[in-house]
């Protein structure tokens, strides 16, 4: 009762600021600077449907444009629609999503989609109930799936669209707090016109992405600065509200390398957590675990030799990985096949891996080519 009783109040004061502000303008010159400065010429916007805006938008999330692109173009020569994904095996798609991070989104992608062509005829669902209800889409990426690729009437409001609108009305407050989310919600909602929707929702993305930036917002060059009650009254620096800064914690780890044959001991890991589903090396929280392991394990020719520690930095903490090379002739105890693999880097297979794995491989590819080199 009293979080909601907070919504309605948040929705009461983001109505109040509207009908204060609404001069009938701000999409109209929204769409007027989409024309002349707006991003049009995207990949997924060249044949916007249902599923390549679907890829992109998941892509795009807590991902920038430009490293997004090249996977997605990569993702759609091999996937080129919701059935091709949804028939290829989770290790493929895993591997095209390797290095773009957050691999719950590639999971959940590839559960959607089995979800589209087992209940859905192989077509993306029609409302934005039934689209909400697929793995991995919220209300705003769902509505943006409908609106870019059917020009449907939704409101959005992902990371960029909530700064934008945040400045505008001058909106105190974190986002993640259920009144004042509701109560963007309820300006996204007042401002999503009804005509020429695909372009306006384009056109606040962009205008968040580009011109009403986190850090030093190009003010002379918004097309809605006039406005602006961020601008207005200097507090453009200052909202949206920024959550508190945590602390960030190091982590330390040991990462494997087994060396047989030109070929490295991968496992998988497990579906959920850190690179979830993604093919790795054995990890152990000591050297001394490492030891006890490869002596239980594997036959070993040689003495685990400690390499230079690479730090990997995640969102909120960094991860220093110590990598231990063991040379052996393979392994002396069963191992599930299904769960571990010899991975050649000289002919790769299409698992995932992630970044430091992938840094940590070419690195140890190289040195044994070098040493080879040498020695010929």
């Amino acid at each position: 009762m009293a979080a909601a009783s907070a919504e309605r109040r948040g929705e009461r004061r983001a109505e109040t600021r509207a009908e204060r502000r609404a001069d009938g303008t701000f999409a109209d010159r929204l769409l007027s600077w989409f024309e002349r400065h707006g991003r049009r010429d995207l990949p997924w916007q060249r044949d916007p449907t249902p599923y390549r805006v679907w890829v992109s938008e998941i892509m795009l999330q807590q991902t920038q444009v430009a490293t997004v692109i090249p996977y997605f173009e990569l993702f759609m020569q091999r996937f080129a629609d919701v059935r091709a994904l949804a028939g290829a095996p989770l290790d493929e798609v895993l591997h095209l999503w390797s290095g773009l991070g957050y691999y719950a989104r590639a999971r959940n992608l590839h559960r959607a989609a089995n979800v589209i062509v087992e209940r859905h005829g192989g077509e993306m669902p029609p409302s934005l109930e039934e689209v909400m209800a697929l793995p991995g889409i919220g209300r705003s990426t769902a509505g943006a799936i409908l609106a870019l690729s059917r020009g449907e009437r939704h409101p959005i409001l992902d990371g960029n669209v909530k700064r934008v609108l945040a400045r505008y009305f001058a909106i105190d407050g974190l986002a993640a707090d259920p009144a004042i989310g509701a109560g963007l919600w309820a300006l996204a909602e007042r401002h999503t016109p009804f005509d020429r929707v695909s372009s306006y929702t384009q056109a606040v993305m962009d205008l968040g992405a580009t011109v009403c930036v986190r850090r030093r917002p190009l003010c002379h060059a918004c097309p809605v600065s006039a406005g602006c009650l961020a601008l207005a009254t200097g507090r453009q620096h200052e909202l949206p509200t920024a959550k508190p800064r945590a602390v960030r914690k190091l982590r330390r780890t040991h990462m494997l390398l087994a060396v047989h044959r030109g070929s490295v001991l991968l496992e998988r890991r497990p579906p959920s957590g850190i690179w979830g589903g993604l093919w790795g090396l054995p990890e152990f929280g000591t050297l001394d675990a490492a030891r006890k392991w490869c002596a239980l394990t594997l036959r070993m020719r040689s003495p685990l030799q400690s390499l230079a520690t690479l730090r990997h930095t995640f969102t909120h903490f960094d991860l220093d990985i110590v990598p231990v090379r063991v040379d052996c002739d393979g392994s002396a105890a069963v191992m599930e096949p299904d769960r571990w693999v010899w991975y050649n880097p000289a002919a790769p297979a299409a698992l995932g891996l992630a970044a430091p794995v992938a840094q940590l491989i070419r690195s140890l590819a190289s040195a044994q080519s070098t040493s080879e080199n040498t020695a010929a």
